[in-house]
């Protein structure tokens, strides 16, 4: 009977093991989704940029102080200054025709490629940055798309909440696996443990047991 009964114990610590493990698991890789969701969107909110196009009337000397007083903005990252012949040559090899051959001038003007940081992709912020950009001297236009960023701020916001649920749902569901693992355990013990409580066991040393067995498998179910 002792070896039955010790069989069956044993029986139960491997499926409880197997069990944790597999919400653990899954619950391990609902977060990494939403780890992985989370910095996709940073990532892809960093990399959409803005393009300022400044006048002719500015020269090289002022292009480089511009392009200073633009990396001292709070919200810019980088920023790449692109001339217009540099535009043009960009163009023509895209097109594979140059626009200047038959309009006799360059159509183009210098422009600058900002990356604008993380927290600042926002609809509200990125207008107020296109507000802020628009009132600088020799700054003609701003130029980006406001349409996917607030489609990506409001898919990206869905795509990680959903993931939020899932993983609170499966650790839900551990927890509750887990609190019906001991009290299959405590129940295939009971005469056990009454035995215990008659000859003046103290609680802790019938609860340790079942605790020391349940902290191995969540080690274990970890691992």
């Amino acid at each position: 009977m002792a070896r039955k009964a010790d069989k069956f114990f044993n029986m139960q610590f491997i499926t409880s093991s197997i069990s944790t493990t597999m919400v653990l698991l899954l619950l391990g890789m609902v977060v990494f989704f939403v780890l992985s969701a989370n910095n996709l969107s940073n990532y892809v909110r960093e990399n959409i940029g803005f393009t300022v196009l400044v006048s002719d009337d500015m020269k090289e000397a002022e292009a480089l102080k511009f392009q200073q007083r633009l990396n001292a903005k709070s919200y810019v990252k980088e920023s790449v200054y692109i001339s217009k012949e540099q535009a043009l040559k960009e163009q023509t090899e895209a097109m594979g025709t140059d626009p200047a051959e038959f309009l006799g001038y360059n159509p183009l003007t210098d422009a600058y490629e900002l990356r604008v940081k993380e927290s600042y992709i926002q609809y509200d912020s990125i207008r107020a940055i296109d507000a802020r950009l628009s009132s600088l001297p020799y700054v003609n236009k701003v130029v980006y798309q406001a349409d996917i960023i607030h489609t990506l701020e409001k898919n990206l916001n869905n795509v990680i909440l959903a993931l939020l649920v899932i993983a609170l749902t499966l650790l839900v569901i551990a927890l509750v696996l887990i609190g019906n693992t001991i009290q299959l355990q405590i129940y295939s013990k009971r005469f056990l443990i009454n035995t215990m409580r008659l000859v003046g066991a103290t609680p802790w040393v019938i609860k340790w047991p079942f605790i020391g067995r349940n902290i191995r498998v969540g080690i274990e179910a970890g691992l």
